[in-house]
């Protein structure tokens, strides 16, 4: 999408640090505030449709999420885009997280269309957005932040996304 999956993991090593869990030492809710409203008006704008929105969520690394109605994509299947409090990263899925094993597979099962994929990547990457790959934050975490104890099997994407 935007990197390789090295270029990739070093970003997300580079932000792991474990005396700040939830977000980063130098978060700012209102810029990201700012950068999300943003993304929303923009896909909205490219799917000619109102996008629904939901931000702030609570004891979570996750700042928000934008859901594209299935109704304004290609194979009337929703897509939303998850967005973290760390570096601008950002994920795309079908559906919803965990729905797939990543875009690949929804992509195969004829539930997410390519033009629209690469429509919600061109968004995020021109608003500055790290876009990181579903399957690499299913990846088992190996950083030095202690998961959440109600953790059995911490990966990625409960380091920049997860509940504390």
């Amino acid at each position: 999408m935007t990197a390789n999956r090295a270029d990739l993991l070093t970003v997300l090593r580079e932000l792991d640090d474990p005396e700040w869990l939830e977000w980063p030492a130098d978060y700012d809710r209102g810029a990201t505030a700012v950068l999300f409203r943003g993304l929303v008006a923009r896909l909205e704008a490219d799917f000619s449709t109102g996008c629904g929105a939901e931000q702030d969520t609570q004891d979570s690394s996750e700042f928000g999420r934008v859901t594209v109605p299935a109704e304004a994509t290609a194979c009337g299947t929703r897509i939303v885009v998850c967005v973290s409090k760390f570096g601008s990263l950002a994920l795309v899925c079908a559906d919803n997280p965990g729905a797939f094993l990543g875009t690949e597979e929804a992509r195969a099962e004829g539930e997410l269309d390519a033009a629209d994929l690469a429509t919600v990547c061109r968004a995020l990457v021109g608003l500055g957005y790290t876009v990181v790959p579903e399957e690499l934050l299913e990846e088992d975490y190996a950083g030095p932040s202690r998961p959440p104890r109600h953790v059995e099997r911490p990966t990625w994407w409960h380091r920049f996304y997860g509940t504390y």
